[in-house]
């Protein structure tokens, strides 16, 4: 896949058939709209061309309280749209001044400027230009001047994907990865760093890699214990997961730790992309190191019944 983050250095695409989101998470709805697009530029012999954003627009536009928790990275999102046949993947910078231009100037100078769409598949309440005054008719009556098509993605599908965001927000936020991963059509994951942790796992017999997590946009799930695999290099390994304070322990600020199973490489400084399988249980303190060394056993346990079923 190719990946262009300069407007102004595009390649001039042959049959564009290009549609335009955010795509956060590139969960099952979504891909009722990219096998779409990559259906109908198959069919034309064209290019598939998947146009988003970064900054997320909602970062720009909206004044929020806190940062907006994402479900995909820049370069997962990037993966998950390759896999999924996108051919070329166009990262727009979003700003302030670009949301602002006039819908007729962003038609003409980005859409056609830029693309020489063929094709433009949009949702019909897609929103463009100065006070969101574009949208899918604008494109309609402006497609015979610039010798485009436009077709709709119908309000079903959209409020498929609409809902199916929300879910999957609502169930990382209450640790519910059986929904979650339905939802999303793949098992949730993130990249993160390891990093010098206060070595506390190993006195107990459960010796954990210290995660930093790298994009601080993303959003991770409920504090709780969770069976996991884990990409390290070419190996895949299987593990446990906590994230939480360490009651029992320390009680300190949240971590995210990850207990490997037959591993002991020292992995400082290595980057982990962490797949999160199952919940195992809610985070507990317990009477005791004794009492959570025995808990942590049986979560062991538990956490290998769970990933033995992967195929």
């Amino acid at each position: 896949m190719n990946i262009f983050r300069d407007i102004n250095q595009l390649p001039a695409f042959h049959k564009a058939v290009l549609t335009i989101g955010t795509f956060d998470g590139v969960h099952l709805g979504h891909m009722l709209v990219i096998n779409q697009l990559v259906s109908e530029a198959k069919a034309i012999n064209g290019s598939s061309v998947l146009v988003s954003f970064f900054p997320h627009p909602r970062q720009v536009i909206e004044s929020l309280q806190k940062p907006i928790q994402l479900l995909s990275s820049f370069d997962e999102k990037a993966t998950l749209l390759e896999k999924a046949g996108i051919e070329n993947l166009v990262i727009v910078p979003f700003s302030k001044s670009f949301a602002d231009q006039a819908a007729d100037v962003y038609i003409r100078d980005f859409l056609v400027k830029s693309f020489a769409p063929h094709l433009i598949i949009i949702g019909y309440d897609h929103r463009f230009g100065h006070n969101r005054e574009g949208d899918y008719h604008l494109l309609e009556s402006a497609a015979p001047t610039y010798g485009f098509q436009v077709q709709e993605i119908p309000q079903h599908i959209l409020s498929n994907i609409s809902i199916s965001s929300t879910r999957i927000r609502e169930a990382l936020q209450h640790g519910d990865m059986q929904t979650a991963n339905t939802l999303l059509g793949y098992p949730y994951f993130f990249s993160a760093v390891v990093v010098s942790g206060k070595k506390l796992g190993r006195t107990i017999g459960f010796p954990t890699a210290n995660l930093s997590i790298t994009d601080s946009d993303k959003m991770i799930p409920a504090k709780g214990v969770y069976a996991v695999t884990v990409a390290y290099k070419s190996k895949q390994l299987k593990g446990m997961m906590n994230i939480g304070t360490r009651p029992t322990i320390d009680g300190g600020e949240i971590s995210v730790e990850v207990n490997l199973f037959d591993f002991d490489e020292d992995l400082y400084g290595e980057t982990l992309r962490v797949s999160v399988i199952n919940r195992l249980r809610n985070e507990v303190k317990f009477d005791g190191i004794e009492a959570l060394k025995a808990q942590l056993y049986e979560d062991r346990n538990n956490a290998l019944q769970i990933l033995q079923l992967l195929v």
